[in-house]
């Protein structure tokens, strides 16, 4: 019989992502309204000391599998794992950040095992008929439906800044176990010789709090250093509309939109962005909006809570100057 919720807590460079700590909150929470459990699972190599942090934010198990083949993520291993742990546990659901990672192992996971699968939730609740229902846009963004199913176990990735990770009192019957990692991930169809990080200080785009975004209004590469010097003064991460990318200015690891990123931060100042529905679908979620442009007509303007009407090349600087001045704290 079906039973608990499993997250998959992806972590890099030793370092849980805070959209796994997220979800093991809200699942958590859902776990005591239905009287179930959460197991966390840890894929990796040396990454045992992260299950203390699991267990800090909400699982009641949590299953290391520790190995020199999974040091490195590589899809076949960590498929052929995953799915082994699953079939072990037998979760009602399987939940997975909407992240790179996520949006390729979760289709994969629900295709061998045989399930279905919910992609890009923004919600996520109890549901005493089908245990879990999922909240997801449709449409670009201009709808949402809920979706549910009674097939075990069901996968499901979730935004980035969806819930809240919030750290609880460590359960004292929480326990951690070991998988014994053996011929499921011996055989390395790819083998990942080097990773190569980016050296930028910015938080990376999908979990950063507040975005500083650029579009057809700045009107070269040049402009986006302006956008650099915003965001590091709040703390925050660089992105683009796909105009910019297109054009060349910023690459596509910038890009938020339909065929970009997916981003939920708690703010988001959109400078010299139309508001063309594509790039609406990928930062629809975020909490609050701010748009800086010079039409007063921009599609921008009817999803931002607050609006400037002026030249983001006045806007910008004098909004960091002030900013500057008065301490601004970082998110």
């Amino acid at each position: 019989m079906s039973k608990g919720i499993m997250v998959f807590v992806e972590q890099s460079q030793g370092n849980i992502r805070k959209t796994s700590l997220e979800l093991l909150s809200q699942a958590s929470v859902i776990a005591g309204q239905a009287g179930e459990a959460v197991t966390a699972v840890i894929l990796g190599q040396n990454i045992e000391n992260l299950a203390d942090e699991a267990i800090q934010y909400g699982a009641d198990k949590v299953i290391v599998a520790d190995a020199p083949q999974l040091e490195k993520y590589t899809i076949g291993p960590y498929t052929r794992v995953l799915k082994s742990i699953i079939r072990q546990e037998e979760p009602q659901a399987v939940l997975l950040g909407n992240t790179a990672t996520g949006r390729e192992l979760a289709p994969r996971l629900a295709q061998r095992l045989g399930v279905g699968q919910a992609s890009d939730c923004t919600g996520l609740e109890y549901a005493a008929d089908t245990f879990l229902r999922f909240k997801r846009p449709v449409y670009a963004g201009k709808a949402l439906v809920y979706v549910s199913s009674k097939v075990r176990p069901v996968v499901a990735t979730i935004r980035p800044n969806t819930f809240q990770a919030v750290a609880r009192v460590p359960q004292q019957q929480a326990v951690v176990v070991k998988y014994p990692v053996e011929s499921e991930a011996a055989e390395l169809s790819v083998i990942i010789r080097e990773v190569v990080l980016a050296g930028s200080k910015r938080p990376e785009l999908t979990e950063a709090n507040i975005i500083i975004a650029g579009g057809r209004g700045l009107k070269g590469p040049e402009h986006f250093a302006m956008l650099g010097e915003f965001a590091d003064t709040v703390g925050g991460a660089v992105a683009a509309s796909r105009v910019a990318v297109d054009a060349g200015w910023v690459e596509h690891e910038y890009q938020v939109g339909q065929t970009g990123k997916t981003v939920s931060p708690t703010l988001y100042i959109a400078c010299g962005i139309s508001g063309a529905i594509q790039h609406l679908a990928g930062m629809g979620s975020a909490r609050c909006v701010v748009a800086i442009n010079n039409d007063p007509e921009a599609n921008i303007f009817k999803i931002a809570d607050y609006g400037i009407v002026g030249d983001v090349f006045e806007v910008v600087p004098m909004l960091t100057q002030q900013l500057r001045k008065t301490a601004y704290p970082q998110v």
